[in-house]
Formats: C-alpha cells, sequence, structure tokens
C-alpha cells in the first residue's frame, strides 16, 4: 500500500483524495496498532480470532482470545486440542456454545482436508471466499477481512461492513447510509486499490471532517 497507490487513489476520485490528504498515510499495520488489535500469523490462528471476535467490542474480544489461548497453555489451540476440549473449558473462557460450536466446526474442516489453509495464497479472491463461507459462523464479512488483513489482498471492499457504509454516506454526502450494491458501486473508481480505500473509510470514522 505504497504511495503510488495513495496518488491512484486520489487521482481517480476527488472525495477520495480529499480524505486521504485529511487523513495523511496509513497501513495495514498503523490500522490495526490504532485499534489496539493482534492478530494470528497463521491462517488458521486468523480464522479461530475471527469467530471468537464476532459481534463483539474489540476489548472484548482480545480478553476472551486471551483466555482461550491461556487456557491451551499460551498458545493457539491446534485443531485437534478444540475437538477433545470439553464444551464447558470452552465457555469458561468465555465462549457462548454458538462460538463453541463454531470453533469446533472450524477444526474440523482443517482436519479433515475441507479447509486447506495452505492453499490459500494460491486462490482467487472469491474463491478463498468460497471456502471460507463453508465453515459454520464464517461468513462473507469475515473472509473479506481475512483477505485484506491476513492476506494482504490489495483490491478487496466489503460493501455490506456498516462502518465503510457510514463513512461512504458521511464522504459523499449521501442523505442515508448507502445499501451494499451503492458502495460497491461507488467504489469501482477505487480499483485496484480498494483495500487501501476501506483503510482511508474506516480511518475517517475516527477523524472526521472538521
Amino acid at each position: 500500500m505504497s504511495a503510488k497507490a495513495r496518488k491512484a487513489l486520489a487521482a481517480a476520485d476527488p472525495t477520495m483524495g480529499g480524505l486521504i490528504e485529511r487523513v495523511g498515510r496509513i497501513d495495514l499495520k498503523t490500522r490495526l496498532k490504532r485499534r489496539g488489535e493482534e492478530r494470528p500469523p497463521n491462517a488458521y490462528g486468523a480464522l479461530l480470532r475471527a469467530i471468537v471476535g464476532q459481534q463483539l467490542s474489540t476489548k472484548a474480544a482480545r480478553t476472551i482470545y486471551l483466555r482461550v489461548v491461556d487456557r491451551f497453555g499460551g498458545t493457539t489451540p491446534s485443531p485437534e486440542q478444540l475437538l477433545e476440549a470439553p464444551e464447558e473449558d470452552l465457555r469458561a473462557c468465555g465462549l457462548s456454545g454458538r462460538k463453541a460450536e463454531y470453533v469446533r466446526d472450524l477444526a474440523a474442516h482443517v482436519l479433515s482436508g475441507e479447509l486447506q489453509l495452505g492453499r490459500m495464497e494460491e486462490l482467487g479472491d472469491e474463491e478463498v471466499i468460497g471456502e471460507i463461507v463453508a465453515v459454520r459462523g464464517l461468513g462473507r464479512w469475515t473472509a473479506e477481512m481475512f483477505l485484506l488483513f491476513h492476506l494482504e489482498r490489495p483490491d478487496v471492499l466489503s460493501g455490506g461492513d456498516l462502518g465503510i457504509r457510514k463513512a461512504v454516506q458521511i464522504e459523499y454526502g449521501l442523505e442515508q447510509m448507502p445499501p451494499p450494491a451503492k458502495v460497491i458501486e461507488i467504489g469501482q473508481a477505487w480499483r485496484p486499490h480498494r483495500s487501501l480505500a476501506s483503510l482511508y473509510l474506516w480511518e475517517s470514522l475516527a477523524a472526521p471532517p472538521s
């Protein structure tokens, strides 16, 4: 996500250009640091962390994930460990019954070979999404975040993300929060740097127009 990409975005869309000028330089590491997020370095850990954090604040998600890690000796539990652990142990960490089911389904998909995380780098974006959403509890939004933050794909735009929709409404002066299809339509101008545009839109909510 280089200066060249920022320059191309600004040239393609004056509104995005104004946002880039206001916010300044930003990248994935900066974004995660500002949110206080720590993401596991491997694909399996990243998806496990995503399930744990669903519908929770950043702080709460981190707390529960660290409890899960502590329960398994300070490291991300392997698929085998998750399947062997009593459900009450997982729930004692703060996981709901449904999330306990979801992390077990992730573990089962990995062990069976239905989800081959080692080949994700070789797949196209939509193929990656298709593989991930086959796991219970992992929807398209989670798959898109995996593409953007873990695989660091350059052209990811999650039209259904509430933060992005809200930012688009504000930055583009829309009366209402746009539906996902409208976000995707507006975002056509940002190709092939829609991931960078997404970072700026999220950041804009913390740095609104003066």
